[in-house]
């Protein structure tokens, strides 16, 4: 006489269909997220701040551009012109004699190289330096700038 409907239990969870709620030997194997949540949120805050600091190299004023991003690839190849004319690569001085060999030591003609040159410096010296790489065949040459406000 009106014991619950159909299922035959009354109360919670319907009777035998329902989830066994810890009370005859059943385990829950429910997976709780939110602490694996958490951890990776905070590794997410950590590598925000932490990438910042990873782009290591010599300080050069780079001028601006409204010039796209390219895409980039794993390990660069990064040649810089100081505002005094001096050339690293990958923060090692070189001159302009030992620039190709020192360049061919690290990349290959497929790999892409990017120069960065000071806003400041001698416009000749940044186009002698894409000049010897160009005439060594390294042809995928990007120049480096920043992005105007």
């Amino acid at each position: 006489m009106g014991m619950g409907g159909p299922s035959g239990g009354g109360g919670r969870g319907g009777g035998r269909g329902g989830r066994r709620r810890g009370k005859r030997g059943g385990v829950i194997s429910e997976i709780n997220i939110t602490p694996m949540v958490d951890v990776m949120l905070v590794l997410l805050i950590i590598m925000m701040v932490a990438a910042p600091m990873m782009t290591a190299g010599v300080p050069v004023d780079l001028p601006r551009t409204s010039a796209g991003e390219l895409p980039s690839q794993t390990q660069p190849i990064t040649v810089a012109v100081t505002p005094d004319g001096a050339i690293f690569v990958d923060e090692t001085p070189v001159d302009e004699t030992s620039l190709i060999t020192t360049v061919g030591d690290l990349a290959t003609v497929e790999d892409r190289i990017y120069l960065r040159g000071d806003t400041t410096s001698n416009y000749g010296t940044v186009m002698r330096v894409m000049g010897l790489l160009s005439a060594a065949g390294y042809t995928k040459i990007g120049l480096v700038t920043e992005r105007e406000q």
